[in-house]
């Protein structure tokens, strides 16, 4: 009876809340993602090579390296709300800027912009879900986290429905004004009957969190297995189509097979870790299983043997990012006080991760395809490291 009083009630309210973050990262995915649903027209009009629009491409992430950690800590200042709510400005500045750049330069100082909020956003996530959530920000993180992969889903299909750019640029501008005022009108820092702690200096918020020997084992760990993935992902396609002889089209549905594997192990592994009595047996199982599936790319000839292993690698490999993340605000030294800070640091990292460990896989590897799989595959599995060393996720406190 004790331990059922122990459990807070959660605030219906928390549903709005995880709508409008989901729907944020939806169309943050969207838009980042547009640029390469449009690449044939794309380069063409900006008279770029495809290294430079790779680069493009990344822009938006680039922002959250030297953003996550600062908009993190402001964030458990001065709350999240006002933090990203300054963010939404510069990135619609940006937004409707790449209806005027005509050139890399331009295009490159729009997307940056156009990053803002994305890293603003990122970086509190953890503090806001698990504020509204608590003992469920697991399951809430999961959705956030799949809400992205529908994001960069629907770029790829709408892109080539788009008349022109600009009026592709001109409908997902307008999408950010709407999650904006959607944020501005609906988002509360904390439920009804809760405040924020009490606020203490900027150095004293990150301090805490940077401290945290826990706090750097988790974003290291997130950050491998998102990296890794990421890597796969971005090559999956051109490996496709090199190595093993499939159309482009087919090779681009095969993709989506990850992709949609990905999306549904995002929501469902935080549910099945939440029931288990010890979580890390299972996050063990799921890092090392979705690193198999990655490796045995490199025998399957294509067809619909490959698309299914695409699947559950994706299925696998997605479960423990959410949980991952969801732990943060669950260490006793972080807390929702701190989150903000830690979520920075998380945000750091993962993108470093992400643009370090493509660039090192392919300069290893070059174009071998089978040593570029099988590193990203071995990369996967090195999280069972970090994972050895975590808190159980169902006995952190």
């Amino acid at each position: 009876m004790e331990k059922e009083r122990s459990v807070p009630v959660l605030s219906n309210y928390r549903w709005v809340i995880l709508a409008v973050l989901s729907l944020m990262t939806m169309t943050s995915s969207y838009v980042q993602f547009q640029i390469s649903a449009l690449a044939i027209r794309i380069i063409p009009q900006l008279h770029i090579v495809p290294a430079q629009f790779a680069s493009l491409l990344m822009a938006p992430m680039l922002v959250a390296v030297f953003l996550s950690i600062p908009g993190g800590t402001l964030g458990d200042k001065f709350g999240p709300k006002k933090v990203v709510a300054t963010g939404f400005i510069v990135s619609i500045i940006g937004a409707f800027g790449r209806l005027y750049a005509t050139n890399y330069a331009t295009m490159m100082i729009a997307l940056l912009m156009f990053g803002v909020y994305m890293a603003l956003g990122n970086a509190n996530s953890t503090k806001i879900l698990g504020t509204w959530f608590k003992q469920d920000t697991g399951i809430a993180m999961g959705i956030w986290f799949a809400c992205s992969t529908v994001g960069t889903s629907l770029s790829q299909i709408t892109g080539a429905y788009f008349p022109t750019v600009q009026s592709a640029y001109i409908f997902s501008s307008v999408l950010i004004v709407i999650i904006a005022c959607l944020w501005l009108l609906l988002v509360r820092d904390t439920p009804k009957g809760e405040t924020l702690p009490k606020h203490e200096s900027v150095t004293k918020y990150f301090g805490v969190a940077a401290r945290s020997k826990r706090v750097w084992l988790l974003c290291i760990c997130g950050g491998i297995v998102s990296a890794a993935s990421m890597s796969f992902i971005g090559t999956l396609p051109q490996i496709l189509v090199n190595a093993k002889g499939v159309n482009p089209k087919l090779a681009g549905i095969m993709t989506s097979c990850a992709s949609m594997g990905a999306l549904f192990g995002s929501m469902i592994g935080p549910a099945i870790i939440r029931k288990l009595h010890r979580a890390k047996p299972f996050m063990l199982f799921a890092v090392i299983l979705s690193g198999i599936m990655i490796f045995m790319n490199t025998k399957l000839s294509g067809g619909a043997i490959m698309m299914a292993n695409l699947a559950i690698g994706g299925l696998f490999g997605s479960m423990t990012g959410p949980v991952l993340k969801g732990m943060t605000i669950q260490l006793p030294e972080i807390g929702q006080k701190y989150a903000g800070s830690a979520g920075g640091i998380g945000g750091t990292v993962s993108m470093l991760l992400s643009y370090i460990v493509p660039v090192s896989i392919s300069g290893i590897a070059g174009h071998n395809p089978v040593m570029t799989i099988g590193l990203q595959a071995l990369l996967h599995v090195s999280a069972v490291i970090f994972i050895l060393l975590l808190p159980d996720a169902n006995h952190v406190k």
